[in-house]
C-alpha cells in the first residue's frame, strides 16, 4: 500500500490535472481567480479523505491489546465518523457505537474509533463499513463477540435523488455471542439507545 503521496500511479500534478479536466467537462473556466487552485485543494482533499487505504488495524491497536480477566461488555458509543459513498463520492457521516465482551484480552479504548477511522476514511457503503468494523475486531481481539452500530445520513439521499434531509440509515454487525445470545444483543442495543 502507499502512503498516500501517490493513487493508481498518478502524481499529484497529474491528480489535479484530472481535477482541472473535470472542471472544464462541467462547463466551467479552471483558470478563473476563483479555481485557480482548486484541482490542487481537491487532490490533497480526497487523499485526505481517503488515506484509509494507507493504513492498517494492526498498526493502528499496536501494542495496546492487554490481558485481562474481564467478561463483561465494553462499549465505545458516539464515534464520530465520515465518510464518502462510493456511488456518487458524496459524504456520509454519523455515529459508530461498538461493544465487545472480551475473551482473555482488552484492548486501549482510543484504539477502538481508530479502526473506524481505518475503514470510514475509503470510498464506502455503510453495510460493508459496518461489516469490516466488526470483523477487524474479532480478528484482532478474538473477543467473546463483537457489536457494530452505525447511524449516518448521506448527502447522496440529502443533496441528490430523493432530497429526503432527515431520512438516517442504520446498519448493524453482530459477531460471537452477540449473533448467538440475544440477551447480549439486547444489552448492547438498549446502552446504545441510551436507557438503562
Amino acid at each position: 500500500m502507499s502512503d498516500g503521496t501517490e493513487a493508481a500511479g498518478h502524481t499529484g500534478a497529474e491528480f489535479a490535472g484530472l481535477v482541472k479536466g473535470m472542471l472544464e467537462a462541467l462547463g466551467e473556466d479552471p483558470e478563473r481567480d476563483g479555481l485557480l487552485k482548486t484541482p490542487e485543494r481537491v487532490e490533497k482533499s480526497l487523499r485526505w479523505l481517503t488515506r484509509g487505504y494507507a493504513l492498517s488495524v494492526q498498526d493502528a491497536v499496536g501494542d495496546a491489546i492487554f490481558d485481562e480477566d474481564h467478561h463483561n461488555m465494553v462499549i465505545v458509543k458516539d464515534i464520530e465518523m465520515y465518510s464518502m459513498c462510493e456511488h456518487h463520492m458524496l459524504p456520509f457521516f454519523g455515529k459508530v457505537h461498538v461493544a465487545y465482551i472480551p475473551n482473555g484480552k482488552i484492548v486501549g479504548l482510543s484504539k477502538l474509533p481508530r479502526v473506524v477511522e481505518i475503514f470510514a476514511r475509503r470510498l464506502q457503503v455503510q453495510e460493508r463499513l459496518t461489516e469490516q468494523i466488526a470483523r477487524a475486531l474479532m480478528d484482532v481481539l478474538e473477543p467473546q463477540g463483537v457489536g457494530v452500530v452505525i447511524e449516518a445520513a448521506h448527502l447522496c439521499m440529502m443533496m441528490r435523488g430523493v432530497e429526503k434531509q432527515n431520512s438516517r440509515t442504520i446498519t448493524s454487525a453482530m459477531k460471537g455471542v452477540f449473533l448467538s445470545d440475544l440477551g447480549a444483543r439486547e444489552e448492547f442495543l438498549r446502552l446504545v439507545r441510551g436507557r438503562d
